[in-house]
C-alpha cells in the first residue's frame, strides 16, 4: 500500500513538473490535492496583506508587540514605489535573527498572543506576511534590547493603496462618550491615527517624512544626550537605535547614522536639521486632537441655548416604548436586545442605541 502511494505520488509530481510539484504534498485524486505547509501558509500570507495601510499597522503591532513606547515611521513615495521605515525603542532583535524573523511562525511571543482589534497577534506571520507581498523588506539595524530600524518597499500597482495619502482624520465621540476617528479616507495616515487611539499612552507614535523623522529623533530623545555614558562611545551602533541620532556629533555623521537606518536623507538636509529649518514633529495622537485652532462660531445671544433635559422617569418611559417597536425588527430579523433601549440626549439630539444579540 506505501508503495503505490508513493509511485502514484512520483508519478503525479511528474505529469506537474517540479516547481509545481514543490506545492504539493499528496494528490487525492479527481483534482484535489493537499498543500504542503509552505505553500498553504505563503498563500495566506498573500491573503493577509492586501494594501500599504495592512502593511502598515502589521509594523506597527509588532513593533508594539515587541515592547516599544516610542515608535517612529517614515513614509515616502517615488514613482510605483512606496517605502517604510519603521524605528522604535523595543526589545531589538539579536543579529543572527535579523533575517530569519521573516520566515513564517518565527515569533518572540512563545507564551502570549495579543488579540487587539485588529485580529490576533503572535503567531509569528506578520513578518512573513509582509516580506511576501513586498518587493523589499530588511532589519537595517538593531540592539539585542535596544530598538530595532525596519525597512519595506512595495509597488503600489501590485499592493494597492489609498489615493488621498495626505489627509487626516478628525476625531469626534460615540453615544458613549468615548473617542473615535470620523471622517477621513482610510489611508497610512488614518491607519496611524486609529492605532495611536488604541494604544494611547502606552505607545507614542511619530509619522512624517525621513528629515522629519530625523529631526524628532534628534529633537525628541532626550536620555542620550544627557547620558556621560555616551561621551566615550566609539562606534554608536553600540547604542540603543533611536539614541543614535541624539549623540552623532555633526552633521556628517548624522546622515550616516540616518542612512544606516534606512532613513535617505542628505548631508545638506542633515545640516537643516542641524540648525532647526526643519522642526520635529508632534506624535500622531497630539496631532490628532489638536488638528488647529478651533473654527470661530457666532453666537446668537437671542437664541435660546438651553438643551434639552429630559427627567428619568421620561428616560425609562420613553425607553420602553422604543423597546416595544423594536420587536418589529426583532421578529423579522431574529434579533434579542441585551439591555434596554438607551436614551442619550445631547444639545438639540435625541439618540437611541439599541445592543442586540442573534438568536441562537
Amino acid at each position: 500500500m506505501v508503495s503505490t502511494n508513493t509511485n502514484s505520488l512520483t508519478s503525479f509530481i511528474e505529469k506537474m513538473g517540479g516547481d509545481r510539484a514543490l506545492r504539493v504534498e499528496e494528490s487525492l485524486g479527481q483534482g484535489f490535492v493537499r498543500l504542503r505547509v509552505a505553500e498553504a501558509e505563503r498563500r495566506q500570507a498573500k491573503h493577509d496583506i492586501r494594501c500599504s495601510e495592512d502593511v502598515v499597522i502589521e509594523m506597527l503591532r509588532n513593533s508594539r508587540d515587541a515592547a516599544a513606547h516610542r515608535i517612529f515611521l517614515a513614509t515616502w513615495r517615488e514613482g510605483d514605489s512606496r517605502t517604510f521605515v519603521i524605528l522604535d525603542d523595543g526589545q531589538g532583535v539579536p543579529e543572527n535573527m535579523r533575517e530569519r524573523i521573516f520566515d513564517a511562525r518565527v515569533t518572540s511571543k512563545l507564551e502570549s498572543v495579543h488579540m487587539d482589534r485588529w485580529g490576533v497577534h503572535g503567531r509569528g506571520m506578520a513578518l512573513y506576511s509582509i516580506k511576501e507581498n513586498a518587493t523589499k523588506a530588511r532589519v537595517t539595524s538593531s540592539l539585542d534590547g535596544g530598538g530595532t530600524a525596519i525597512e519595506v518597499e512595495t509597488d503600489v500597482t501590485q499592493l494597492a493603496e489609498k489615493t488621498d495619502q495626505s489627509s487626516w482624520p478628525t476625531l469626534g465621540t460615540n453615544d458613549e462618550g468615548e473617542r473615535v476617528i470620523e471622517r477621513g479616507p482610510h489611508n497610512i495616515v488614518r491607519t496611524c491615527c486609529e492605532f495611536a487611539l488604541e494604544e494611547h499612552p502606552d505607545c507614542v507614535l511619530y509619522l512624517g517624512s525621513p528629515a522629519e523623522i530625523v529631526a524628532t529623533l534628534r529633537s525628541r530623545v532626550r536620555n542620550a544626550a544627557t547620558n556621560s555614558d555616551y561621551l566615550f562611545v566609539k562606534d554608536l551602533e553600540e547604542l540603543p537605535v533611536c539614541d543614535r541620532f541624539c549623540v552623532a556629533s555633526d552633521a556628517r555623521e548624522l546622515c550616516e547614522v540616518a542612512v544606516g537606518c534606512g532613513l535617505p536623507i542628505s548631508e545638506r538636509t542633515a545640516h537643516r536639521i542641524l540648525s532647526g529649518q526643519i522642526k520635529p514633529l508632534r506624535d500622531v495622537m497630539a496631532r490628532l486632537t489638536h488638528a488647529g485652532p478651533k473654527s470661530s462660531r457666532r453666537v446668537d445671544l437671542e437664541a435660546d441655548q438651553r438643551g434639552l433635559s429630559l427627567s428619568k422617569d421620561d428616560r425609562d418611559e420613553f425607553s420602553r416604548m422604543m423597546e416595544r417597536d423594536f420587536e418589529y425588527l426583532a421578529q423579522r430579523y431574529y434579533l434579542n436586545l441585551s439591555q434596554p433601549p438607551r436614551i442619550r440626549v445631547s444639545g438639540s439630539r435625541v439618540t437611541v442605541s439599541f445592543d442586540f444579540e442573534g438568536e441562537d
